[in-house]
């Protein structure tokens, strides 16, 4: 598109793209996120621009490549405007059925329907979906809308009309005074203000300044930032330019890891397309103000998710944090004033400036404002992305939008925040959360992971999966995280053996609270809050491992044995068949099954299968 000189050139271009919006236009819309794309989005587009060319459709039919709708277990996923039919896990064999019935006809297939895991219903429009229907999407609104890589479609959707705002009608003090206002904290997991922060750097002497948006989400699980730039570049872009204009910042980068190359490529793309219609450069919209991003890729190393760690990343140097102050605000990248926040601190911006400081803090809790994206997994029926208010709680989140827990199992705990997180019990369901909130009950908000688990997750096992985590991304350079994890390590190991001893719970207490408190980073600082999260609210389980050799969710292999009750057994073979490592062996046909105790690793997958109840736990 042709440069945009001037602020008037910019509305007058974005009226000409909202007024060609038609709201009953016929658009195939095909989600193309990392999480459809494995399920072959790529292959069920090309058939659908395929088929529509050969049934001479294409001047009244589009179709269209979006961001992640954020319901990855159901890819490919599928939308028809403009009704909005939903279908999921569309194959190639479904497309010509599906343009010749619903693109053309209006009807719906019945048979390719979501079903409520809850409800049994099948339900055909996608706002109708409680996955859907009960988040309040704002960073994420436009996720499963828009073609990223389009710059006219964001345009078209009020895009880049913030950074003509600020740049245009607000000084840079306006512009911090406004974030202040709305209340936004850092969405990358320590919460702080991001006015406050922005307010620091600006006020930092120097005339150069840098602006860094981290896109190292290092969380097990956690992929919201990645989904942001793979589906909404341009936003992330132009929260950037504002923000570089609030704090008087000529250059900024992106940095991502290097495994993200859809984020990476997307945002490159974005990139270049901003740059060519004068939003980023020189002269930004003949306002005077010069800003320009570059990507920096990074090697995936957890501990560059720190600010300091980062910039010596950035700096060819090893990741390893420094001790502060002096704060990079002051003295960071190269020495200058720089100021870091992460993909969706950057994506609510626009949000702030666009519409204005009270109604974004109109959403959240008194100290917390706006929205959360989670990534909801684990033992969950609705796994994917979710964005709720801050201030929801848990019980909303898991059951009103994950659709509760499978096989009617019992909620047990949900581990929020990742490996620096802590896990939060049944009991505090209906408990709000937000930064403030979960501090309370020994949990932190982190940058959003939520693992949910069940009575078939063991406490002593999760912790020692977090902790073995931190103890492997540990830099090494402060002493109580990289031996204390690795104590922690140890013993969680020998308890999950069933050769622990009753002291090695305080133990485990003693270390995490040293850590906690002499850790030079974050990593170090929070890396214990499993474990002792876990020993807070779930004491008897570890006791049940020391004492009585017993681990109560049947995960402990050396405390635990699976057995086939012959008596139930009907030989059927289903979990000979889904036994991942070929443990079991029904010996000749219609003899039951017998487990390879050698072989076994209490995966459980043999008990879910069983129709029968045949297979049973032996703990002790």
């Amino acid at each position: 598109m042709e440069r945009l000189g001037s602020i008037k050139a910019f509305h007058d271009r974005q009226r000409e793209l909202t007024e060609k919006l038609d709201p009953e236009q016929k658009i195939i819309t095909i989600c193309g996120g990392t999480g459809c794309i494995a399920f072959g989005a790529p292959d069920v587009e090309q058939v659908f621009r395929d088929e529509v060319a050969s049934r001479g459709l294409s001047e009244s039919v589009s179709v269209k490549r979006t961001g992640c709708h954020g319901f990855c277990e159901k890819g490919p996923v599928i939308v028809i405007l403009p009704q909005g039919i939903f279908y999921p896990s569309v194959q190639i064999e479904d497309i010509g059925e599906i343009i010749d019935e619903t693109v053309v006809a209006g009807k719906t297939i019945e048979r390719l329907l979501y079903v409520d895991p809850m409800t049994g219903e099948r339900i055909a429009e996608d706002h109708k979906i409680p996955f859907y229907a009960r988040q309040q999407r704002a960073v994420f609104r436009l996720n499963g809308i828009l073609d990223p890589i389009d710059l006219d479609d964001y345009l078209a959707r009020d895009g880049y009309a913030a950074a003509a705002k600020a740049l245009g009608d607000m000084t840079p003090e306006d512009v911090i005074d406004e974030v202040i206002a709305a209340g936004l904290r850092g969405r990358g997991g320590a919460g702080f203000p991001a006015g406050r922060k922005w307010q620091f750097c600006r006020q930092a002497p120097g005339d150069q300044k840098y602006l860094i948006c981290n896109a190292d989400e290092g969380d097990p699980g956690a992929f919201m930032d990645r989904s942001l730039l793979e589906g909404t570049p341009h936003a992330i872009i132009e929260g950037m330019i504002v923000a570089a204009y609030a704090i008087g910042a000529s250059e900024g980068i992106i940095y991502v890891r290097a495994e993200y190359p859809l984020a990476i490529e997307n945002t490159r793309i974005a990139l270049d397309q901003a740059r060519a219609a004068g939003l980023l450069g020189e002269d930004i919209l003949g306002t005077g103000f010069d800003f320009d991003i570059s990507i920096h890729k990074g090697a995936g190393a957890f501990v560059c998710g720190e600010e300091t760690a980062l910039i010596a990343s950035l700096e060819n140097s090893r990741g390893m944090p420094r001790p502060r102050p002096p704060f990079p605000a002051v003295s960071g990248y190269r020495g200058k004033p720089t100021n870091i926040n992460n993909v969706e601190t950057f994506a609510n911006v626009p949000l702030i400036i666009r519409t204005g400081s009270a109604e974004y803090a109109s959403v959240g809790t008194e100290g917390s404002k706006g929205t959360k994206v989670f990534a909801l997994a684990g033992k969950v029926n609705n796994t994917g992305l979710v964005e709720a208010p801050m201030g929801a709680t848990l019980r909303q989140i898991v059951f009103d939008i994950g659709g509760g827990i499978p096989d009617d199992r019992e909620f047990k705990a949900a581990q929020l925040g990742g490996p620096s997180g802590g896990c939060v019990p049944a009991q505090f369901l209906d408990h709000p959360i937000d930064y403030d909130s979960l501090q309370e009950i020994g949990a932190i908000m982190g940058s959003g992971g939520l693992i949910v688990m069940d009575q078939t997750t063991c406490m002593v096992d999760i912790a020692r999966f977090f902790t073995e985590f931190v103890q492997s991304e540990s830099c090494g350079k402060c002493v109580p995280c990289r031996i204390g994890t690795k104590r922690m390590l140890e013993i969680l190991t020998r308890i999950t053996e069933g050769k622990g001893e009753l002291e090695d719970i305080d133990r485990l207490v003693k270390l995490g609270e040293m850590i906690k408190e002499a850790s030079l980073c974050g990593l170090g600082q929070t890396g214990p809050n499993p474990v002792l999260s876990a020993i807070r609210y779930f004491r008897d389980e570890y006791v049940a491992h020391v004492v009585d050799h017993n681990c109560p969710a049947g995960v402990c292999k050396a405390l635990t044995s699976y057995f086939v009750e012959v008596e139930l057994c009907k030989a059927c073979g289903m979990c000979v068949k889904a036994c991942p490592v070929d443990a079991i062996s029904d010996g000749v046909k219609k003899v039951p099954a017998v487990i390879d105790q050698d072989k076994c690793v209490s995966c459980g997958v043999c008990i879910d299968t069983c129709k029968f109840d045949a297979v049973k736990i032996s703990r002790g």
